[in-house]
């Protein structure tokens, strides 16, 4: 199932976990899970028709809000009320009962040309997103990512990123991790954080994708302080050793998976988003008739949960 341009690599396969397919959404561009532990619930986008779901597994029951555009990603608010999402017109609180939106901040005014793409929160609620070309990717990198600080203000932190993707931070904070992506391959970095000011440096290569049979969509951490990389494009997930080292595989049924959330009342099922495969033609793949869907896997490896956004404004 590797991409043919892939050289193979050595890898321990889990023994094959119990993968379900929960959901049958069939998303375009299924993205963004976010679990919540208080309401036991996986909050989830897709992103091209701009649907905001919130899962119930005890149910089976999908809620969906549509959003006016494009949502890329979202943080869940600390108070329960609402969430952040980022919309193509910036950074909006987005509340639940009323389904208002009030715009923040759009940090990404002068890149018209871009949507936003993967985001987290760091250790103390701060919301991290990163943008991406709305069509090709071009000659050049047009991709950013951004902050939005806990007054409510923003900053830009990088640019210069094919497709921004997989934002996490480890178990102690003090390390975050960020991919790119492009059209061949990508790469993982890594960077020290300042948890007291938001701010990576360092920068250093973690993983080299180019190695792999996959791209780098997006990631999370176990609590093992792992790296969990949804392997787009190669039908996989990847877990890294803080050290970078590849020590796990998890095959998936769909050649798309797009982020990880780690979720359950002892946070050890793991929740993947995928991407759809409907061609111009509007036909899928026999071979993955669930791509785009919803799957939950009992891996055996615990996460951690997501801090919530606490920003004001």
């Amino acid at each position: 199932m590797a991409q043919d341009n892939k050289q193979s690599y050595d890898v321990v396969t889990m023994n094959t976990p119990n993968i379900e397919m929960v959901f049958e959404s069939h998303s375009r561009v299924g993205e963004g899970a976010v679990w919540s532990v208080d309401e036991k619930a996986l909050y989830w986008v897709d992103i091209p028709p701009g649907h905001f779901n919130r899962f119930d597994p005890s149910s089976g029951q999908n809620i969906v809000w549509q959003m006016p555009t494009e949502i890329g990603c979202f943080a869940l608010m600390d108070d329960g009320s609402g969430a952040v999402v980022a919309l193509n017109n910036g950074f909006h609180k987005f509340d639940f009962e009323s389904e208002a939106l009030s715009l923040i901040d759009n940090p990404k005014s002068d890149e018209p040309g871009n949507r936003f793409n993967d985001g987290t929160t760091d250790p103390v609620g701060r919301f991290l997103a990163g943008t991406m070309p709305l069509g090709e990717q071009g000659d050049h990198p047009q991709g950013s990512l951004y902050i939005l600080d806990l007054d409510g203000m923003t900053r830009k932190l990088k640019g210069g990123l094919w497709i921004q993707n997989g934002l996490a931070f480890s178990p102690d904070g003090k390390r975050m991790y960020l991919a790119d992506t492009n059209q061949g391959g990508g790469v993982i970095w890594a960077y020290d954080y300042d948890v007291d000011t938001g701010t990576p440096s360092n920068e250093r290569l973690f993983v080299d994708c180019n190695e792999y049979a996959s791209s780098p969509d997006g990631g999370t951490i176990d609590a093992d302080g792992c790296y969990w990389m949804a392997g787009v494009r190669g039908w996989e997930l990847l877990r890294f050793t803080p050290d970078g080292k590849l020590d796990r595989r998890i095959e998936m049924p769909v050649e798309k998976p797009s982020k990880i959330a780690f979720g359950g009342p002892n946070l050890d099922i793991m929740y993947v988003t995928t991407i759809g495969n409907v061609g111009p033609d509007g036909k899928g793949d026999p071979a993955q008739p669930h791509a785009g869907c919803l799957f939950a896997i009992e891996a055996g490896v615990q996460g951690l949960p997501t801090p919530p956004a606490r920003v004001s404004w």
